[in-house]
């Protein structure tokens, strides 16, 4: 590389120049990635609070298939969040509750 008409301290600098440009863009991809997490913390912050109880909802969207504890890692997609009245109603109707979150035994609900 070093033919003689570059001197031991110019490629030091060469090699300083390459470094600070390395440094400034790692500098970069910090700031970028503070930024995303501090939005995305702040989209957490003002997401609303999962509900208590879920009702889960069959392929026609009509029919409830399974009553959820707020949270279960079991819940469909065709879900909605409902009151205490409603998840009681509903167990009482016959929706039979969700077999791993057992909403029924957190209800108080016993057939």
């Amino acid at each position: 590389m070093n033919d003689g008409s570059l001197s031991r301290l110019d490629v030091l600098r060469f090699l300083e120049r390459v470094q600070a440009r390395d440094l400034a863009r790692t500098r970069r991809w910090i700031a970028d990635e503070e930024r995303r997490e501090v939005e995305r913390q702040r989209g957490l912050a003002a997401r609303a609070p999962d509900p208590d109880w879920l009702i889960e909802r069959g392929l026609s969207g009509r029919t409830a298939v399974y009553i959820h504890k707020g949270g279960c890692y079991m819940v469909g997609s065709r879900s909605n969040g409902v009151e205490l009245d409603q998840a009681l109603r509903a167990l009482a109707e016959g929706i039979a509750p969700c077999p791993h979150c057992r909403p029924d035994n957190a209800l108080g609900f016993f057939d």
